[in-house]
């Protein structure tokens, strides 16, 4: 694994793709922990003013907050922390693992930025990795706006309209994904049973704890800690 050309690419497009990072047995048995937590049908987490004007419709999980571990195998993984080692600097920060939940017929997620971009230096970086197959039948690819993380502000518009220039990931069972927080990106509705990924957030050294605690969307900031809206964008 060229270490030194993998981050080199990540920083030319804002997100880098890696097939195949994880064994089909780890993501199996991961998949399973994760369906066994929401079942097909989980409650929302989010207020309905957020779903309505974030055209987003997941539900998250932090795993160790509740002290299940069964996720540290990923974030123990030498190569994936050889790799964020290169692109973040030796000292960088680990915010938490947080998995996502999409069931069958909702939204998935408009297009936004996980944190604002005012300042290019702060930044989470989202570490993808996604324990079953993405495909067009399931739904719930992810989209990207390459080089969007050197663009500032996400252009204001509609939250979920395709964009000229946005790329479309299809990641397969073990795929890693690395994603800068200023990358404009979106999923895609869900048409199968459910999709869901898990996310390794991490921040290069001296980022602020909340980083990703207000969201740029394209017709919003949206703070998730007072659960607010707190501008309106036209």
């Amino acid at each position: 694994m060229d270490i030194t050309a993998y981050a080199q690419q990540f920083w030319e497009e804002g997100y880098l793709v890696i097939e195949n990072f994880f064994e089909d047995e780890l993501m199996d048995q991961l998949n399973q922990k994760i369906i066994d937590h929401f079942g097909m049908t989980p409650d929302w987490d989010h207020s309905d003013e957020f779903i309505e004007k974030s055209a987003t419709e997941v539900v998250p999980w932090f795993p160790a907050r509740e002290g299940v571990l069964d996720f540290q195998v990923i974030e123990n993984d030498p190569r994936l922390n050889e790799l964020t080692n290169q692109v973040l600097g030796d000292k960088w920060n680990l915010l938490y693992c947080m998995i996502m939940f999409s069931k069958q017929g909702t939204k998935g997620q408009a297009w936004h930025q996980d944190c604002p971009p005012e300042n290019s230096k702060q930044f989470n970086l989202n570490r993808l990795i996604y324990t079953h197959d993405i495909t067009p039948e399931i739904g719930g690819e992810t989209l990207v706006y390459p080089n969007s993380h050197k663009m500032g502000e996400l252009t204001s518009g509609k939250p979920d309209e395709a964009l000229d220039k946005q790329v479309v990931l299809t990641p397969k069972k073990g795929t890693l994904v690395l994603l800068h927080g200023h990358t404009w990106h979106r999923v895609l509705p869900i048409k199968g049973a459910y999709r869901t990924s898990v996310n390794f957030r991490s921040t290069p050294f001296g980022t602020p704890e909340d980083i990703t605690d207000i969201a740029v969307y394209r017709n919003m900031r949206y703070k998730f800690s007072t659960s607010e809206v707190i501008e309106e964008r036209v």
